[in-house]
């Protein structure tokens, strides 16, 4: 896949992965929709690699060792924007 593609493809899988992470961790994060989407795509993107990194590969159906890397890349994604910015409250 090109470059322009797996970015595309992250922010599609960001729209789904980044409320995902919201649910995993406690409290409110005060964060609008689009950062959650945009922390999604980047625990997407690094969880993806970290997955292939660790000896992870393609699979023909949903990889959910894959997908659970990307959610908690995410949450930690969020769980650091939200305590740089003051926003997260529990």
């Amino acid at each position: 896949m090109d470059f322009v593609g797996t970015i595309i493809g992250a922010l599609i899988v960001g729209i789904i992965i980044g409320p995902l992470a919201r649910l995993v961790l406690p409290g409110k994060q005060n964060i609008s929709l689009g950062v959650t989407i945009l922390l999604g795509a980047v625990g997407a993107l690094v969880g993806g690699f970290i997955y292939e990194a660790l000896g992870g590969s393609e699979t023909a159906r949903i990889d959910w060792i894959r997908l659970l890397v990307q959610v908690g890349v995410a949450a930690v994604a969020i769980l650091i924007y939200g305590s740089t910015r003051g926003s997260t409250t529990t």
